[in-house]
C-alpha cells in the first residue's frame, strides 16, 4: 500500500464520517425542531386555554359586579319608595282633623294617664296646632295641664315630677313602632314579585 492510497483511504473515511456526522446533525436538528414545534404548539394551546379561563373569569366578575350593582339600585329604589310612603303617612297623620284627631288624641292621653298616680301634677305637651284640643280634653283630667308645644305630628308627651315619668305617646312614636314592626310586610306588599 502506498502512502497515496492510505491518504486516500483516510480522506474517504473522513468524508464518510463527515457525511455521517452531517446526516446525524441534520437528523438531530430535525428532531430538535420537531420537539420545539411540538413544545410551541403545546405552549400555544395552554396559552389559549389560559386566555379562555381568564376571559371566563373576567366575564363572571363583570356579571357578578353588574348583578350586585343592579341589586343595590333596586334596594335604593325600594328605600326611596318606602321613604315616600312613610312621608305620605306622616302627611296624612299631620292633616288629621276634627273627630278623628280628637278621638286619637284622647286615646293616646288615656293610655299615658295609666302611668301616673292620682294627685300628680302632670304636664302635657302637644303639637302646636293642637293646643285648644288638648286644653279641652284636659278639662276632664284633675291635675293635668297643657304646658307647651312639642315638635310632632300629633299626640301627647306627658310628664310628672312626682312619678318621675315621661311618656312619649305621639303619632310619630306610634308610627315608628308600627313601621319597624311591620316594615317587612309593608315592603313585601309594595314590592310583590
Amino acid at each position: 500500500m502506498s502512502l497515496d492510497t492510505v491518504v486516500e483511504d483516510i480522506r474517504e473515511e473522513a468524508h464518510a464520517r463527515a457525511e455521517n456526522l452531517r446526516e446525524e446533525g441534520e437528523s438531530r436538528a430535525e428532531e430538535i425542531l420537531e420537539e420545539a414545534e411540538a413544545d410551541a404548539e403545546e405552549i400555544l394551546e395552554e396559552a389559549g386555554r389560559e386566555a379562555e379561563r381568564e376571559i371566563e373569569q373576567l366575564r363572571e366578575q363583570r356579571l357578578s359586579s353588574a348583578k350586585l350593582e343592579a341589586k343595590q339600585k333596586r334596594l335604593e329604589a325600594r328605600r326611596t319608595v318606602l321613604g315616600e310612603v312613610r312621608e305620605r303617612v306622616e302627611d296624612e297623620l299631620a292633616a288629621l282633623e276634627g273627630d278623628s284627631r280628637e278621638e286619637l288624641t284622647r286615646s293616646l292621653l288615656e293610655a299615658t294617664s295609666e302611668e301616673f298616680d292620682a294627685g300628680d301634677d302632670v304636664r302635657v305637651y302637644g303639637r302646636e296646632g293642637d293646643q285648644r284640643l288638648l286644653e279641652s280634653i284636659l278639662e276632664e283630667y284633675d291635675g293635668y295641664e297643657y304646658v307647651g308645644e312639642y315638635d310632632c305630628l300629633g299626640g301627647v308627651v306627658v310628664e310628672s315630677d312626682q312619678s318621675r315619668v315621661r311618656v312619649n305617646n305621639t303619632f310619630d312614636s306610634l308610627l315608628e313602632d308600627v313601621w319597624e314592626d311591620n316594615l317587612r310586610e309593608i315592603s313585601e306588599r309594595l314590592f310583590e314579585q
